[in-house]
């Protein structure tokens, strides 16, 4: 059997690795307590949440479901006050989008219509007698024509 002449990195000690270690348990700390004393319909929507300069920034994956946070502040707060080593006076809520995190929701394309149907649009537009009616059918056949042909140019 061969000795390995290298250590694993993480069997070395290293304080920077330590520290991040412990900021990640800290945060899984306070997201537990956040969990435990949300309701149970609300708390599966709390993803992430950290401490950074004297504020709580949690993470949601919805506005709907940071709204609903919204009216647990105090609480929240309260809970966390317990855990943390600083003070937090400040709830900030976020929402994950599909840049920051992992989707569950594919992300959705528009239909847009084929050029028969813009066709058709424009025409009908030539022919409704409320001016304003008229411009807003011009304006929306010119803007699925040029997005139409926009999607062409990608494909």
């Amino acid at each position: 059997m061969l000795k390995s002449s290298f250590k694993s990195s993480l069997a070395c000690q290293n304080r920077t690795l330590a520290y991040f270690y412990s900021q990640l348990e800290q945060q899984k700390k306070i997201l537990q307590c956040l969990q435990s004393v949300l309701p149970d319909v609300l708390s599966v929507h709390v993803r992430h949440c950290l401490i950074k300069d004297k504020k709580l920034l949690v993470y949601t994956d919805s506005a709907v479901w940071a709204s609903q946070l919204r009216f647990y502040k105090k609480i929240i707060l309260a809970s966390v006050e317990l855990l943390s080593k600083q003070a937090v006076d400040t709830l900030q809520i976020k929402i994950m989008d599909s840049y920051e995190g992992a989707s569950r929701h594919p992300l959705r394309k528009a239909n847009i219509p084929s050029a028969d149907t813009v066709a058709i649009i424009r025409t009908y537009s030539l022919t409704v007698s409320d001016n304003q009616l008229k411009q807003a059918m011009l304006r929306l056949s010119a803007t699925l024509e040029r997005l139409s042909s926009e999607a062409k140019n990608v494909f």
